[in-house]
């Protein structure tokens, strides 16, 4: 199977390089990392250029393309830094998930607005006592006439300090129902009264900055339901797949940025007068790196074109989520490794880079809950968990 870039793919890419070079510097980024703070002037690139809404249809004002040419994207954005493609690719996420649930009325009042750049959009799900176990989520919302009142607690979610930010934000609407049962999705305006937000300080991963969220009394109304009341759970499983393989091309976007400066690193320095690429330790670790770099992005190309065709399959994207992440997490070890103290000093992009490799294997899905997804697929059943036909 090839999985060449096309004549168009190729220009796109050789775009976003170009807009990311000149709007995305090292000092730039370094700048946005330090302070924790949102790309504002970056974000405005992709939308006039209009990266934004590139996987959007064109009669919601969108560019109408593919997937592979949106998951082509995540990884050159992911080639500046895979702290920098969470600010693209989160809020489009969203978007997309909205475009696919929301009422006419929904998608007119918040599509067009986005993709113009007027508004944003984050999610809210995990709880201090709900994370992979998203179902048990304690957040309540009832209703109180035309509105929704919800109480509750947030963590972890990244970029609903933002300003402008539509919260895509899940709460238990029947609390007498089963785990994962009775969720309803909120859309909910960050600036809404009663609505707490507390930055949370984070080790990487800062340019999209996660927050605590209070909810006390919050008024929502019911036009802003997105979806049928208790039909939270298939909207938050709606469009996962898509998520996963964007996710993982730009964890082999940034791995490959490793593999490139620690390589360049050891064609220039010298020890013993001899460049350090050249000692056979140095030479084969770096062999090593770019060939899992290059599995990695094989079968990541591989899932996304699963979901370009429209098939499902489950096993093989939480393969490539699960390998991207965990290749992403070791080149990052070695090209520190490589450039030693240089590599470690906070003046070089390398120590970011290994900050945000860092949390890949937790967000977006653990790796221990892509093992679970894969071994489920494959008819086993770990935890004593019903087994799923290996073609499920």
């Amino acid at each position: 199977m090839d999985f060449s870039p096309t004549a168009d793919q190729a220009l796109l890419c050789e775009s976003v390089r170009k807009l990311m070079q000149r709007y995305a510097d090292d000092e730039y980024l370094r700048r946005c990392d330090e302070a924790s703070q949102f790309p504002h002037e970056l974000y405005a690139q992709w939308v006039s250029s209009g990266l934004l809404g590139l996987p959007f249809p064109e009669e919601h004002g969108g560019q109408g393309a593919g997937i592979l040419d949106f998951v082509l994207v995540a990884e050159e954005i992911g080639r500046r830094g895979y702290d920098v493609t969470l600010p693209y690719c989160a809020p489009i996420f969203n978007g997309l998930n909205l475009l696919r649930n929301g009422t006419p009325a929904q998608r007119e009042r918040f599509i067009r607005p986005f993709l113009a750049g007027q508004i944003r959009f984050s999610i809210a799900m995990t709880e201090p006592g709900a994370g992979s176990d998203a179902g048990a989520m304690r957040t309540q919302a009832r209703r109180d006439g035309d509105e929704y009142l919800l109480n509750g607690e947030k963590i972890f979610a990244s970029g609903a300090g933002v300003p402008d930010t539509i919260i895509h934000l899940y709460a238990k609407t029947d609390p007498a129902a089963p785990s994962g049962k009775g969720l309803t999705c909120f859309l909910v305006p960050n600036d809404t009264p009663g609505l707490q937000i507390r930055k949370v300080p984070t080790l990487g991963r800062r340019m999209f900055p996660t927050t605590q969220i209070i909810l006390d009394d919050v008024r929502v109304p019911a036009e802003n339901v997105l979806g049928a009341e208790n039909g939270g759970w298939g909207i938050m499983m709606s469009g996962l797949e898509l998520e996963r393989v964007a996710t993982s091309a730009a964890y082999i976007g940034n791995a490959q940025t490793v593999v490139d400066e620690a390589l360049g690193y050891a064609k220039k320095r010298e020890q013993f007068g001899t460049r350090i690429g050249d000692f056979q330790v140095i030479a084969h670790m770096l062999a090593d790196m770019q060939t899992a770099v290059e599995a990695a992005r094989l079968l990541t190309y591989k899932a996304a074109s699963t979901v370009e065709n429209g098939e499902s399959n489950r096993a093989l994207i939480s393969m490539a989520k699960l390998f991207g992440s965990e290749t992403f997490v070791k080149v990052a070890q070695q090209g520190l490794q490589i450039m030693g103290g240089y590599g470690y000093s906070m003046e070089m992009p390398m120590q970011r880079h290994l900050r945000a490799a860092l949390g890949t294997t937790i967000t977006a899905g653990t790796s221990q809950i892509q093992r679970q997804t894969i071994a489920r697929e494959m008819g086993l059943r770990p935890l004593g968990g019903r087994p799923r036909p290996a073609s499920a």
